[in-house]
């Protein structure tokens, strides 16, 4: 709606006289109350679009903050239980209904304050197909620019939705590997074995590998000699398996009964027997090496030598009673007539020719 032009005065004529004045001020007096509801309504439009906007701004923001605390006092309920200790991560799942959260409030005032400002715009009569024009051209520049940082915050925000890992977790990204400390939308932040910090950018990480999701699984080799009783092997690791699963805090840890595969190899001088069993994740190493503690224990205890170890007494024995075990190998170089003492020898030196004159 275009408004009329306001009646302007014509510079060629001299001073005005009281009655011109007069009737400029009647003129432009009668212009205002003329178009004054035009302007009236225009701002009252652009006043119910702005308050409109702020509201609805207010209401989804307060129902996202809302929505997100009930997400949080939910996991810190569970938190307290025998069951919210195994399945819930109260910090990673704070963290990660922080992150949605942010999301979620970001985009909310950016569609509303932004179709506000657009609707504001063609309230005034003004043309928005040049700006939109303009915008989207500085839209693709940005783009093309910062194509790397929209990859990370895209990348980010769907491995928070996905749940992919969070707070807490042990992770193999393939750049890095470690516990996660911190999941931004840009970056996630890993402390390593040696505690280090690795800064890894979202866009980057082509495959993650979660080590503390699900269940883990702890597996030990105990290698022992092949001349050694299998039944007995077995019965030994069995009695450790059965007390160690019922001590804290490995029966907290141990998902599953100890189970002995059976022999994983059988060599001339060894038999490796393999025992495994499923863990609560991230506790696997633990595991394994208290089960290797206690079956060292029990296989001294019980007289089962494992390779590696000090010789057996019979072995020994074995080795003193043989009189050749002591004795070297004879070397050829010992007779003079073997080959390779002939071609170990010293060349002799050669007569003088009586034909040669200088």
């Amino acid at each position: 709606m275009s408004l009329p032009a306001a009646p302007a005065p014509d510079p060629s004529s001299g001073p005005a006289t009281f009655d011109e004045a007069a009737e400029r001020a009647n003129d432009a007096a009668g212009w205002v109350e003329q178009n004054w509801s035009t302007w009236l309504s225009i701002g009252l439009r652009i006043l119910l679009i702005v308050v409109i906007a702020l509201v609805l701004r207010h209401v989804l923001r307060r129902t996202i903050t809302r929505l997100i605390a009930r997400m949080n006092r939910s996991a810190t309920a569970v938190e307290g239980t025998a069951l919210g200790g195994l399945l819930v991560n109260a910090e990673r799942r704070r963290q990660r209904s922080e992150a949605i959260g942010s999301v979620l409030r970001s985009v909310t005032s950016f569609v509303i304050l932004g179709t506000a400002a657009l609707m504001a715009l063609g309230a005034l009569n003004i043309n928005l197909a040049p700006l939109l024009a303009s915008a989207g051209v500085a839209g693709v520049a940005l783009g093309f620019g910062a194509r790397n940082l929209v990859t990370d915050f895209l990348s980010g925000v769907f491995m928070i939705l996905e749940d992919q890992y969070g707070v807490g977790d042990t992770i193999d990204a393939g750049v890095a590997s470690g516990e996660v400390i911190e999941v931004g939308l840009r970056v996630t932040k890993l402390r390593g074995d040696d505690g280090e910090i690795w800064y890894v950018r979202n866009g980057e990480v082509k495959r993650i590998g979660n080590l503390s999701q699900g269940w883990a699984t702890a597996g030990v080799d105990v290698t022992v000699r092949p001349t050694e009783d299998l039944d007995k092997v077995r019965e030994v690791i069995t009695a450790v398996a059965e007390k160690m699963a019922k001590e804290d805090p490995w029966a907290e840890r141990l998902w599953g009964p100890v189970e002995i595969l059976g022999l994983d190899s059988v060599l001339l001088e060894s038999m490796t027997v393999r025992v495994s069993a499923k863990t609560m994740p991230g506790k696997a190493l633990g595991v394994e090496r208290e089960l290797r503690w206690r079956i060292k224990q029990a296989f001294d205890a019980a007289d089962i030598q494992i390779v590696g170890g000090l010789p057996l007494a019979g072995t020994e024995a074995a080795v003193a009673a043989d009189p050749a075990a002591g004795v070297a190998a004879p070397s050829a170089l010992a007779s003079p007539t073997s080959p390779q003492s002939l071609a170990a020898s010293p060349i002799p030196p050669q007569s003088a020719n009586p034909n040669l004159t200088k």
